[in-house]
This record gives structure tokens, sequence and C-alpha cells, in this order.
């Protein structure tokens, strides 16, 4: 079973350009999302897709530097940038995480994970109900699944999002996994959107004396419920 792990990202946003390259203590965001996923899987599984434009070459640029896996695709149809990242790297499970998660839940990546090499699920997702902070989602999506269901996208909404449009055939041999260990930090903002969010996170981090992969979601919602 071959599994990758996918993040997407691109370098222009509107609310805060180049976030995905901006540093924390000399460390870009993205260090911070794949070290933490580096302590689940190694560093040739996981892969980072973002578009063809000129000005996503920062990214692709940093990760040639840095012997990260990079996949070029489509900017604004970003499920078919998901779907084709997968064809490529041939993998049959594609795992989705975004760009703005610097605080990927790892205990939660490596049990989805083992649910997924032990079943035969389509879709392994901690979205529903909410359950975990924004910032901190996982989605496992089967390729062959994945493909099927992209051929009847037709909404603008379904290419720009990736996975909106899956989840009405959560029938089909999906699994949702729940955050039961800090239910208190459900929903709560934890992606790097703004410049508000990046300034949180950096106050986070730097309140940490060890490695910030040592950090558990319980440590991190601590920090994060004295900033709000």
């Amino acid at each position: 079973m071959n599994i990758g792990i996918i993040i997407l990202c691109r370098y222009n946003s509107s609310r805060l350009p180049g976030k995905i390259l901006k540093t924390i203590n000399g460390k870009t965001i993205l260090d911070y999302i794949i070290e933490r996923i580096e302590t689940v899987v190694s560093r040739s599984h996981i892969i980072v897709a973002t578009s063809t434009e000129s000005t996503d070459n920062p990214i692709v640029e940093y990760c040639s530097n840095h012997s990260i896996q990079v996949f070029r695709g489509s900017l604004t149809n970003v499920a078919e940038r998901f779907l084709h990242c997968m064809k490529h790297f041939e993998i049959e499970y594609g795992i989705r995480i975004n760009g703005d998660n610097i605080f990927v839940d790892t205990e939660s990546l490596k049990n989805m994970i083992d649910i997924t090499k032990l079943n035969n699920y389509n879709v392994i997702s901690n979205l529903k109900g909410r359950s975990f902070p924004k910032g901190m989602s996982i989605e496992i999506i089967k390729r062959d699944f994945y493909k099927k269901i992209y051929a009847k996208f037709s909404r603008p909404e379904a290419f720009e999002h990736v996975t909106i449009d899956i989840y009405p055939h959560e029938n089909d041999t999906f699994y949702f996994y729940y955050n039961t260990t800090c239910p208190e930090c459900a929903g709560k903002q934890m992606a790097i959107d703004t410049v508000e969010d990046f300034k949180r996170a950096k106050k986070i981090i730097n309140s940490w004396d060890k490695h910030h992969t040592l950090y558990n979601l319980k440590d991190i919602y601590r920090e994060y419920s004295k900033l709000i």
C-alpha cells in the first residue's frame, strides 16, 4: 500500500501572502509542518503540491534546496492538482494536509494511517462534527475512489476546496475519526490564515522549551487558551 502525504499550498494568498515560507525562529511554516509529519512517516512519503504559476516558484525553489518532493499542477483547480499528484507518484491513498496547518496533530495522523493500513475504507477523515481545531484537518482518500467522485464534480467550489463534494457519499465506506483527547479545543482557529493567526502561532511556539514536535494537541491548546 503506497501512502503519500500531500501538502497543498500556494505562495500568494489574499490575507497572508507568502505564508508557507514565513519564518518563526528561522524556520518556515513548511518546515514546521514537515518536521511534525516526519515523526510519523519518512520524508520520501511527503510531497508538496503547488501550482505551475510563476508566483509559486519560491515554493519550488525552497523544496529543491531542502530535498522536499514537489508536484506542480493547476492553480485554481486544486482538486485536479491533488488527483494528478496521486497519479504521478502512484499513490494509492493520498493524505491531504493544508499548507496552513502548522500544528499537525501527529497522534491523529499516526492513528488514521494505522486505520488505513488495516482496513479497506475509501475515506478516513477527522472533519465530521469539527471535533478538532481548524488547522488540524486530516483526510486520507483512496485514489480510485477520488477519481470516480472527481468525475462528478460540477460546482466551482468542489474544484477549489478539493473534498467538499465527497462527503455526500459518506455511506460509501467512510471512517470518521473524532477528537476525544481534548474536546474543549473543537473548532478553535489554529490554521495560519491571517497575520493575527501567525502572531499567535509564533507566541505558542516561543513558549516551548523543547522541540516543537514533542508537543501534542493538549499542549498546543494549553498555550492557545492563554492567548484568546
